[in-house]
């Protein structure tokens, strides 16, 4: 149980690193939202769906490869600088190439030449801060991880505020300011808020020596490249119904969808902070005798707490609505939001079983059903979007995590079996939904609602409270 609350330590400081960010990203929400038309968020959701895509592309699978190399290897410091500077002179090469075919590209990608150039810098900037970030995780320091993370999304969030709301709010002159073109200053915020995180890592590029091993670096690839088609295919997952939207059915509709989906990024933040904690922990302990059945102990109170904030978002989700999304003309995608909670919660579990491939070394399957994940969405999103609207969008991101999911379990239990307790977990995914389809139709009753989220934790109680005494005793 010790091992536990160490992995429950760094999860929740990394959390910290991650959630504290996240909630001051919903900050934004009202601003941007009250500031920006539906068309214009449209705007932003494409510029960091590029982002995503361009960001994953740049650290082809490092980050990932540079834990499973850094735990087993004598020679620590040569697989961080090799890392490092792979990475470095990639991010180069895509600055110099972008450079030289601005106007191409842009027009490519359909993107203004100045976001573009924006966009870039971000992209060069979080690459080159790749390695440093993962070093921290890797020996230990999740305070200064923690420390820098939230650093790069305060000056983010102030900045945000300064450009959008105090520059209008109080007439202060600014050389430039174009109030026609507000969603620049978002971008614009981005890039200072990495600036200054890159300079607050600088030290940690000098921690060792820099020395480039063509070994090393074969051995990073090998690993790494299944990953980032992995991550190629998460991010058409997450972002291929944000991106033809606006061609499908008008930048009005995308500004609205996305405005909304941010809603179900509460159940995101979770994952996101599960994972910084989980990944090096999962490497570490894989050679202790009772790593399977800590895995899956952990597993099972991943759905539990996954399941509790589905029901606790359903339950009160006019109230989130109003609080992050306040113009009305958002709404009409409010639909979306149990559908997204639902397929969230089926990625993080996903992303749990993942473990077996990571740690067998068959991340090729990763890549494969990342594949299949993208094969769905796409396909689906083209076929439907067109009959039934934006909710098709939102049915095919649960169509594509709940396959990966279950696909992913059938095919792990042959390579690395965990002994998951499945009737259990399947008991908690089946009450959490009903539960929440009750909530839907109680018409907004806080009382009703209410009561259905404390039946929820009745149950956890119930099932666990021995497994439960025991965990808190020790």
């Amino acid at each position: 149980m010790s091992v536990l609350k160490k992995f429950f330590k760094d999860t929740i400081i990394y959390g910290l690193a991650t959630v504290l960010p996240r909630l001051m990203n919903f900050i934004l929400v009202p601003l941007h939202t009250g500031k920006l038309e539906t068309s214009s968020y449209s705007d932003n959701t494409t510029f960091y769906v590029y982002a995503a895509f361009f960001n994953v592309l740049l650290t082809y699978g490092m980050e990932t490869s540079f834990f499973r190399f850094f735990n087993k290897s004598e020679e620590k410091s040569k697989v961080f600088s090799t890392a490092f500077i792979s990475l470095a002179i990639t991010a180069f090469l895509f600055l110099i190439i972008v450079i030289i075919f601005n106007y191409q590209l842009s027009e490519w990608l359909n993107i203004s030449p100045k976001y573009l150039k924006i966009l870039v810098g971000l992209l060069v900037l979080d690459t080159l801060v790749v390695a440093p970030f993962a070093y921290l995780r890797a020996i230990g320091k999740p305070i200064k991880f923690a420390s820098i993370k939230i650093a790069n999304i305060f000056i983010y969030v102030l900045l945000n505020y300064f450009f959008l709301w105090a520059i209008p709010k109080f007439n202060i002159d600014f050389p430039g300011y174009n109030e026609s073109d507000l969603v620049q200053y978002i971008f614009i915020a981005n890039l200072v808020a990495s600036v200054i995180t890159f300079l607050m890592l600088i030290p940690y590029f000098f921690k060792t020596k820099l020395e480039f091993s063509a070994t090393v670096f074969k051995q990073l690839l090998n690993y790494g490249w299944p990953v980032m088609v992995a991550g190629l295919a998460y991010v058409i997952n997450e972002n291929f119904d944000k991106w033809i939207l606006p061609y499908l059915l008008g930048k009005d509709v995308n500004g609205a969808y996305s405005g909304c989906y941010k809603i179900a990024m509460f159940m995101t933040i979770f994952i996101q902070a599960f994972r910084l904690g989980a990944e090096p922990f999962f490497f570490s302990h894989s050679k202790e005798i009772n790593a399977k059945q800590t895995y899956a102990l952990i597993m099972k109170y991943f759905v539990i707490v996954g399941s509790f904030m589905l029901v606790f978002i359903i339950s009160y989700l006019d109230i989130f609505k109003m609080a992050l999304v306040k113009d009305e003309s958002y709404w009409q995608a409010i639909s979306i939001v149990p559908i997204v909670l639902v397929a969230n919660l089926c990625l993080g579990i996903y992303f749990n079983l993942g473990i077996w491939y990571k740690l067998t070394d068959k991340t090729i399957y990763g890549m494969y059903l990342s594949i299949v994940g993208a094969v769905i969405t796409i396909v689906f999103n083209l076929v439907m979007i067109n009959k039934i609207g934006f909710i098709a969008a939102a049915w095919a991101t649960l169509a594509a995590y709940g396959i990966m999911m279950v696909l992913s379990y059938l095919i792990g239990q042959r390579y690395y079996a965990v002994p998951y307790d499945i009737k259990r977990i399947l008991c908690y995914l089946t009450v959490s939904i009903v539960l929440s389809i009750l909530c839907l139709n109680t018409n907004a009753n806080y009382y009703i609602n209410t009561f259905l989220v404390l039946l929820f934790l009745g149950c956890v109680v119930l099932l666990e409270k021995n497994e439960l005494k025991q965990l808190l005793k020790r």
